[in-house]
This record gives C-alpha cells, sequence and structure tokens, in this order.
C-alpha cells in the first residue's frame, strides 16, 4: 500500500509543508476532523505539481481561518452559505477550506437541499470521481486514502468520469468544468460522461450556465498551466459563449497568451512564479473593446478590485516601462532595488508585449544575471566567516556592499571576490615573509630535534663529549703512524722517459 503521506510531503514545497502541519495542529486544537481534498490529493496521484491545497473539515472552518489569519493567512473570499473560504496561506501558498455538507436535489436541475455531513457523503456529492477523492490529517487515521466513487482507477485509465447522469443537468457549469480538466491533465471523458456532455448540449444547458459560475471558471483558466489548450477545446465544444457571446465570436487572443506563456517561463526559471490572473485574463479577452471587457467582467461577477486589476493592466505596465528607461534607474543598484519590488504579473506582461527595449532588456539582465548573483551570496558569505569575520550588522553590510560590486561587473570570480571582501571588511592577508621566517624557524627546530647526545658523556672544552674526545685523538695518531709508514717504504721516482723525434739544436760555446 503506497505511504500517502511520505509522497505528499516530498512532493509540497516548504511553504506548502508548513501549511500542512498547522492545519493538522489546529485540528487538534478546535477538536475536529480535517482531510486534503480535491485538487491536490487528484495532483498528487496523477504526479502533477500541486498548486493549491483544498481542505474540507468536519465543522465549521471560520474557526480554522482566524486561528490561520493570525500567522499571516488571508482570506480572499467567503461564502457563507456554504460555508466556503479561499485563503492565501502563510508563506503565500494557495487553498481553500470548506465544511463538509451533503446536496439532495429534490428534482434534476433544481436547487438542492443542503446539510453539513460528513466527509464521506460530502465526496459522493462531488462533480467527477477524480475530485471525489481525500486524504485524512488526522491522528487516529493520518495518511489513509478515502475513495468512495474509486476515482483511482480513473486516473489510471486518464478518464474524467462524472458521478451521475444529472451531473451536467443539476449544474451546466460542469460543462466547462469537465473541458477543463480533460485539456489541463490531457485526460478524455468517459464514455458515458461523453454521452451525458453531448445530450447537455443538444439540450442548450450550456446557455444556462449562471453568469458568476462561468467567471469562477474563467479565474480558474488564469492558474491554469495551459490556459490556451483550455480555451481552444471550450472553443471547439462551443462553450465559449457562456464568457462572452463577443469572445465567442472573435475569439480569444492566442497569440498574446502564448507569448505571457513564454515570459511566465522566462520568470519562473529565475525562481520567480508570479500570479497572472491579470495578464492572462486580458489576453483571453484581448480582441475585445476596452468598454466590453469591463462589461463582461462585470457580468460574469468578478469583484471591482479584479476588474480594475485586468482594464489597468497596460497602464500599470506602462508606468513601470518608463521608470526602467527613464534616469531613476540608470545604476545598476538601482535597478536591481527596483524591480525587486515589481509586480511578477506587471514584468511578465512587459516581456510578452513591450515595445521598450530598454525595459525589457534590464529586465532580461535581471532575471539572468543579477538574481543569479544575488542567489550566488551564500558562496561569499562562507568566505567571509572563513577570513574571520563574525557575524553581525557590519557582516551584512560588507556582504551588501560586494553585491553592489558584482551588479557593476567587478569581483565576480573566486579569487577577485575573496580579494574585495578582505579590502571590506578590513582583514588584511597575511604578510608573507613572517610566514616563510616562521616556517624556517619551525624546520631549525626539528632539525635539533633529530641530534640525540650520548647517553653518559660529559661534555668536553671543545664542545665534544670526553670519551669522544680521546677516541679522535687516537684516530689522529694511527692515521699518522700510517702516512709516515707508507712514504718510507715508497720505491723511488720512475726516471722520465726522453721525447720522441728530432732533438733541439742547441748553441755551442767557442773554446
Amino acid at each position: 500500500m503506497p505511504d500517502y503521506m511520505y509522497m505528499l510531503e516530498s512532493r509540497l514545497s516548504a511553504e506548502q509543508r508548513a501549511v500542512l502541519v498547522r492545519m493538522q495542529e489546529l485540528a487538534v486544537e478546535i477538536t475536529t476532523n480535517v482531510y486534503l481534498t480535491g485538487g491536490a490529493v487528484r495532483d498528487l496521484i496523477s504526479g502533477m505539481s500541486i498548486r493549491d491545497l483544498d481542505f474540507t473539515v468536519e465543522g465549521n472552518p471560520s474557526r480554522f481561518a482566524r486561528e490561520l489569519e493570525k500567522g499571516g493567512a488571508r482570506v480572499v473570499d467567503e461564502d457563507e452559505k456554504l460555508r466556503h473560504l479561499d485563503v492565501i496561506f502563510s508563506g503565500d501558498v494557495d487553498g481553500s477550506i470548506e465544511a463538509a455538507r451533503e446536496e439532495v436535489y429534490p428534482r434534476p436541475g433544481a436547487r438542492p437541499e443542503m446539510r453539513w455531513s460528513t466527509i464521506m457523503d460530502d465526496l459522493r456529492r462531488r462533480d467527477f470521481s477524480l475530485n471525489a477523492i481525500a486524504l485524512s490529517l488526522n491522528a487516529a487515521s493520518r495518511g489513509l486514502l478515502l475513495d468512495p466513487t474509486n476515482g483511482l482507477a480513473d486516473l489510471e485509465a486518464r478518464e474524467v468520469r462524472a458521478l451521475s447522469i444529472h451531473s451536467f443537468t443539476n449544474q451546466p457549469v460542469r460543462l466547462l468544468r469537465a473541458i477543463r480538466y480533460a485539456a489541463r491533465m490531457d485526460f478524455k471523458l468517459d464514455s458515458r460522461t461523453e454521452d451525458w456532455f453531448n445530450l447537455a448540449l443538444e439540450r442548450g444547458l450550456q446557455e444556462s450556465i449562471p453568469a458568476g459560475e462561468a467567471g469562477a471558471e474563467l479565474r480558474q483558466l488564469a492558474r491554469e498551466d495551459k490556459p490556451v489548450h483550455v480555451l481552444k477545446a471550450w472553443e471547439a465544444r462551443g462553450l465559449l459563449e457562456a464568457i462572452s457571446a463577443q469572445l465567442a465570436k472573435r475569439h480569444p487572443h492566442y497569440e498574446m497568451l502564448a507569448r505571457i506563456l513564454r515570459a511566465r517561463d522566462d520568470l519562473a526559471a529565475a525562481g520567480i512564479r508570479p500570479r497572472l490572473f491579470a495578464p492572462v485574463t486580458y489576453a483571453a479577452l484581448g480582441k475585445l473593446k476596452d468598454r466590453e471587457v469591463s462589461a463582461a467582467l462585470h457580468r460574469l461577477e468578478f469583484r471591482q478590485q479584479e476588474i480594475e486589476a485586468v482594464t489597468g493592466l497596460e497602464e500599470r505596465a506602462q508606468k513601470i516601462s518608463q521608470t526602467l528607461a527613464g534616469r531613476k534607474t540608470a545604476a545598476p543598484t538601482e535597478a536591481y532595488a527596483f524591480l525587486e519590488k515589481a509586480p511578477g504579473d506587471l514584468l511578465a506582461f512587459i516581456l510578452a508585449e513591450s515595445s521598450n527595449s530598454k525595459a525589457v532588456g534590464k529586465i532580461r539582465t535581471y532575471l539572468h544575471k543579477w538574481r543569479p548573483l544575488r542567489q550566488a551570496l551564500p558562496a561569499a558569505v562562507l568566505e567571509l566567516e572563513s577570513i574571520g569575520m563574525a557575524h553581525g550588522p557590519k557582516f551584512d553590510k560588507v556582504i551588501e556592499d560586494l553585491f553592489h560590486a558584482q551588479l557593476q561587473g567587478k569581483a565576480r570570480n573566486p579569487e577577485l571576490r575573496l580579494k574585495l571582501l578582505r579590502k571590506l571588511s578590513g582583514i588584511k592577508e597575511p604578510p608573507k615573509k613572517k610566514a616563510e621566517e616562521k616556517g624556517k624557524k619551525l624546520g631549525d627546530k626539528s632539525k635539533k630535534k633529530l641530534v640525540a647526545k650520548p647517553a653518559g658523556a660529559a661534555p668536553a672544552p671543545g664542545g665534544l663529549p670526553v670519551q669522544s674526545q680521546k677516541a679522535a685523538e687516537t684516530l689522529a695518531r694511527l692515521q699518522a703512524a700510517r702516512k709516515s709508514k707508507a712514504a718510507a717504504s715508497a720505491p723511488p721516482p720512475a726516471k722520465t722517459a726522453k721525447p720522441i723525434g728530432k732533438p733541439k739544436a742547441t748553441a755551442t760555446r767557442k773554446r
């Protein structure tokens, strides 16, 4: 049996693991059962990246939200009727908390009667089997997988299966959702679900999708890894009219979307993962006029803040581009500081759509050069520690000054970096001469240790022990005697041979 908790914890980021631990702690404090449900479990089993943490509690989720807010979480949206809260947890983790409930439909298509219930009833009332899986986070059953509708088999078969023949009749928005899941995961609708889907289209149920629910699907589109695939799949099935009649006629701006996604990948490679709600929504509606975009978003029940984020996107991006091209960010240090605070979604939009080459160039330099320099600073910290500087305000200032110098192209290799660190910290390198003299002294001492004195020998005036002095004198007398004896017995020297050849003429004296 798979160890799902081990799988989960090994796949989550550090921030997501912290949220998981905190929810388990709160479940004990509040004495309420809590389960990880929906997308997180589905993505865990299917091997996809886990984007959201959705929790279901057998009780009131508001108590969890109040405690989480003390640790930095933010409630983005709350549906008091359904007891559902969209939350951005501490560490910028997306997710939700909702109460377990049961829905009973008096007749197909009617509004359901809702009752607060158990986790098993909650899973059975869901839309598709791949969303009806939960993982217990409670102490007595931690890691237990709950799968009452056999969603694991559908994940293995790579199929989206509706849980009831009335699924699309009861909630027509599931038409959009089924295609979104299939496009995201590269799944297909299972045969019966495909039949029910086509029957719903023939009956025109797509025209009865509530505007607010269609707007929720458009919000989810902005968080998809492949929004182009989703939009094209919606368009192929004739579902774009549920979003906007003008959009169905003029089509989404696929080229702009592709450019934004390439920019998203550039940011992700530099370790930045922005929320692309505004750029993706803007591009999806990009071929509509400004007033048509605003009208469509109002009809889809977007919040005013969301509408302003989409309609004002281009203006905000233009301001950032102008600042990057101006004098305020002429120096690398100033440009880096400005870009560190700039919203990631606006940087992505500028990379995708701006014609300001200076602004685009600085953003690319920031992503591919300046941020890698920042990420390499731990090596400089170790080097500064190795030369003997203690941690403190001055230590941090030296590291910051080094980074500013590197932004200007200085000290980018290890040797120059260490040299600059010594200069900034005021710690000089040990002098080479003193080091050499110290080495010589150590060598002399080691040589003296190798000379051993004979045991019991007294030193003589000449510096040698007495016994050694007598032995040396005796040896000298013997050598002198041998030399004299050898000289006495030596043969006489041999006569020199006459030179060969004609003797030289000599002068004769007259007598």
